[in-house]
């Protein structure tokens, strides 16, 4: 009896840790890198076996979700200051480093004129522009500092309805809920977006750039300190450079 039950208990620690060494790694990822992510986890499973699980979201919500305990073992940015805080606070084990710089875009899905690009913002046929929180997400900074640097505050302002990220932004545009909004460029690019609607990237110098950082959080370099090691130096190979590039991002 007691070498059924020895073995029984081997049998469950064995299950157990076969099922932990091949659990996907947790990578928590800024929302306009949804398209781009796909594609760097199929082509990093592909070389390496190791299965990458994507979570979706502003940058200030995962951040709070990381304070709060969720088990992340990476986490793509849209920013430096977020991951840079949780590196301050022993949550993240290596400083943020640069992977790509985002590019703000303007979209619509109505016939307006986009070709005085911020200016037409302010025109009396634009009724709901949609932009990303700005205390949750960058690209909702960049498109303030964007419509200040216009001379549009005042104007703009007014109209401005806010989404939790880049995404819901996108879904008040499709769904007409807004006119217009700020998006990313990795959003419109995608193949899955292709003949919807019409964008035109907001000018370069007219907001501030969108650095957007990696870091290696506590609980992956805890629980699964190699494959972590491996998904972030295959972040900056050429592959993954050329995935970003092809999803409008601008390579450091």
């Amino acid at each position: 009896m007691k070498s059924v039950i020895a073995s029984l208990c081997f049998a469950f620690v064995f299950a157990h840790n076969i099922e932990v060494q091949g659990a996907p790694l947790a990578v928590a990822a800024v929302a306009d890198a949804k398209y781009a992510f796909d594609d760097l986890a199929a082509e990093f499973k592909k070389e390496s076996g190791i299965e990458v699980q994507g979570i979706f979201g502003s940058t200030g919500k995962i951040a709070a979700q990381v304070q709060n305990g969720a088990p992340y073992d990476v986490f793509l940015s849209d920013d430096m200051e977020h991951p840079e805080a949780l590196y301050q606070d022993g949550l993240a084990v290596t400083r943020p480093k640069v992977y790509a710089y985002g590019v703000l875009v303007l979209w619509t899905k109505k016939e307006l004129d986009l070709g005085r690009t911020v200016a037409m913002l302010g025109d009396t046929d634009v009724w709901k522009v949609a932009i990303a929180n700005p205390k949750l997400a960058s690209y909702g900074l960049a498109a303030l500092k964007a419509l200040e640097n216009a001379g549009l505050s005042t104007t703009v302002v007014p109209k401005l309805i806010y989404g939790e990220s880049v995404i819901q932004v996108a879904q008040f545009i499709d769904s007409g809920v807004a006119d217009i909004g700020f998006v990313a460029k990795s959003q419109v690019v995608a193949s899955k977006m292709a003949g919807q609607g019409k964008w035109l990237a907001v000018p370069e110098g007219s907001y501030d750039a969108i650095a957007q950082g990696v870091v290696v959080l506590k609980h992956g370099a805890e629980t699964q300190y190699s494959e972590v090691e491996k998904f972030m130096e295959f972040l900056f190979t050429p592959k993954a450079r050329a995935i970003f590039e092809k999803y409008g991002y601008v390579l450091p």
